[in-house]
């Protein structure tokens, strides 16, 4: 698809997003205006209006609301509790009728449910909000509907509304209805949302414009690899066209170790970048927490936003949170271990791959040991392996000075992957200014220095 194309196509996208979510808005304005006026009037002890269907006519096939629905086999209740969601950002007019006072008590309808927001002026529809458009004051209908707000419907387990954060004190249906991001994303401009780095999400997504050739280890890796690789492309296929899925663990486990700058993370990413799937490494540092269970916290959300998006995880310096457990000697003992346990049980579960990465295999619980469907050692580069990464580390336009010996500088100084580009980094920086502008043997020799200074390793020219 040309450039040209892909604009028309993104317009007739838009197009239909717009008519789709117009629709639907005004759906939901006759059926507040008919629940209010059935309510007040008090036609009926049920207060008898009935939730119309959605016009069929007026259905906009390929927009991302109705593939949604479609997708999830969702009716119309559901449609009205997320077109609800949707109301305070495209039209929150349309919930004004809300605000009227009971003039026996002068204040609020309890019925109506809705939070105030901090800067927000209009009306915010809760749990309590869409139950009443659902059943008006028929208590029979009421209990019929309440499941619909329950966790474990798709709504909420599919990511689609946020899970309800309330107080043991607030009645269950008093939280907000929020869409989560990357559902509003979804709806809005029918594009996957990719949430950025954190304190409530510490992940960072890896992307690299490099390629297999730049990454340079023994073949036995690469032939690990492809089988991640395959798993990926074709793992539904095994589980459940196959039949799998009634006697292997869902997803894929595996464990990357070696030392630091051996091509743990870049072949991570590589996978992520071949396969379309993204990839996200977490911030270890932002999900431990000392405070008791919210480092099981800060990974179950996570793990919640994964499952749905198809997310490959990706642990590195995994031996903080994987390391193995201690005996409980102490009441911190007792909890660290629980934290591992808690791991053990999301990791075994997960749908999806997940890598850890560690610099030792030893430092990782033998609990996780036996549960990796792979285990890959990177090693330190040789001098071969050493050449060809000096070779990739620069690109062709690079002014080199012809009297550069690559090979003399692989066979004499082992360096890992990492290190060699921290090396091509120094000697550019120190080479940009100068003139002529030319990278020479000298130049990359000092930063082969600094790098043995950084390890405290002795350099000899």
């Amino acid at each position: 698809m040309d450039q040209k194309q892909e604009i028309i196509h993104d317009e007739e996208i838009a197009v239909s997003i717009f008519e789709s979510l117009q629709n639907n808005l005004n759906w939901l304005e006759k059926i507040i205006e008919a629940r209010c006026q059935s309510y007040f009037d008090q036609e009926t002890t049920s207060s008898g209006h009935e939730i119309p269907d959605f016009p069929v006519q007026q259905i906009q096939a390929d927009s991302p609301l109705e593939k949604l629905i479609a997708l999830e086999n969702f009716g119309k209740h559901e449609r009205l509790i997320m077109v609800l969601a949707l109301v305070p950002l495209l039209k929150p007019q349309i919930l004004e009728v809300f605000f009227i006072k009971n003039s026996i008590t002068d204040r609020a309808f309890s019925e109506f449910g809705g939070v105030a927001g901090k800067i927000h002026a209009g009306f915010m529809p809760t749990g309590e909000t869409a139950i009443f458009l659902l059943s008006g004051g028929n208590l029979q209908k009421r209990i019929t509907f309440i499941p619909i707000f329950r966790s474990d419907h798709p709504l909420f387990a599919r990511q689609i509304l946020q899970h309800p954060d309330l107080s043991h004190s607030e009645p269950d249906l008093a939280f907000p209805l929020v869409l989560t991001p990357s559902c509003k994303s979804l709806l809005l401009s029918g594009q996957d949302f990719r949430p950025d780095f954190s304190p409530t999400f510490p992940a960072k997504r890896l992307t690299t414009r490099q390629n297999w050739s730049d990454l340079v280890v023994e073949n036995y890796i690469l032939d690990d690899l492809g089988e991640i690789k395959t798993w990926l492309q074709h793992g539904d296929t095994i589980m459940q066209e196959w039949g799998f899925e009634k006697k292997l663990k869902p997803g894929f486990k595996a464990l990357f170790h070696g030392p630091p700058g051996t091509g743990k993370t870049f072949a991570a990413t590589l996978l992520g970048k071949d396969t379309g799937f993204d990839i996200y490494r977490i911030d270890l540092s932002m999900i431990v927490s000392k405070w008791i269970g919210e480092t099981e916290k800060n990974l179950a959300g996570i793990f919640d936003q994964a499952e749905q998006k198809n997310w490959i995880l990706f642990f590195d310096e995994a031996d903080a949170l994987f390391g193995k457990r201690t005996v409980t000697s102490s009441s911190n003992d007792r909890y660290a271990n629980q934290e591992v346990s808690y791991l053990l049980q999301r990791i075994e579960d997960f749908p999806g791959v997940v890598i850890l990465a560690s610099n030792f295999k030893t430092n990782i619980d033998k609990a996780f040991i036996r549960r990796f469907q792979s285990i890959i050692q990177f090693s330190p580069p040789d001098k071969y392996q050493r050449l060809r990464l000096w070779e990739n580390a620069f690109p062709p336009q690079t002014p080199l000075d012809p009297n550069i010996d690559l090979e003399q500088i692989a066979n004499l100084y082992e360096l890992t992957g990492g290190e060699i580009v921290n090396v091509v980094r120094h000697a550019a920086l120190v080479s940009v200014g100068k003139s002529p502008r030319t990278i020479t043997q000298d130049a990359i020799l000092n930063g082969i220095r600094k790098e043995f200074h950084k390890e405290g390793k002795i350099f000899n020219f």
